[in-house]
């Protein structure tokens, strides 16, 4: 199945599997690090509709991994203030090298860019891969999410000088 994974630049008829990869990768995906309750909070930041997730194809430059025409991933980069917006993966095809094929995607667009470094905050499950891909922590933080308290990890990444 992976060797049918493409990359390429959103559309709009991508909107609706974003908001399905979302809501699944958030509540499927960290279960390990936070509650049902965490996790419920987290998926209710972004509504399950496909018109807010259009709003941020226009925004954001975002990439989607494909299979079979269908989105199972995506990674969402502003380019105005060098971060990585958002980042997640259908749950089952999760730990395939999905994520850091997205975010490669996206490191080159910043390249590209002129940008001199990413900033991202990760959730507990992500953050290690990244740290050992490269990026290095800020620390940690703790945002709130319909009055539950997610930790997640400030990461940078320095991108070569142009």
């Amino acid at each position: 199945m992976i060797e049918r994974l493409r990359l390429r630049e959103a559309v709009m008829t991508d909107a609706a599997d974003q908001a399905e990869v979302f809501y699944h990768a958030v509540m499927e995906g960290p279960s390990g690090h936070y509650s049902l309750a965490q996790r419920e909070a987290w998926a209710s930041a972004m509504p399950r509709e496909a018109s807010v997730w259009q709003v941020r194809q226009v925004r954001y430059y975002t990439v989607v991994a494909e299979i079979d025409r269908r989105c199972v991933g995506f990674c969402e980069l502003n380019r105005h203030e060098g971060r990585v917006e958002a980042l997640y993966v259908w749950p089952a095809l999760q730990g395939k090298g999905i994520a850091s094929r997205l975010v490669r995607q996206v490191v080159d667009e910043a390249e590209r860019s002129g940008l001199d470094a990413l900033c991202m905050e990760a959730s507990l499950t992500l953050a290690p891969r990244l740290l050992h891909h490269g990026w290095e922590s800020l620390g940690e933080e703790t945002v709130e999410r319909s009055g539950e308290y997610l930790k997640r990890i400030r990461l940078r990444l320095a991108l070569p000088s142009h």
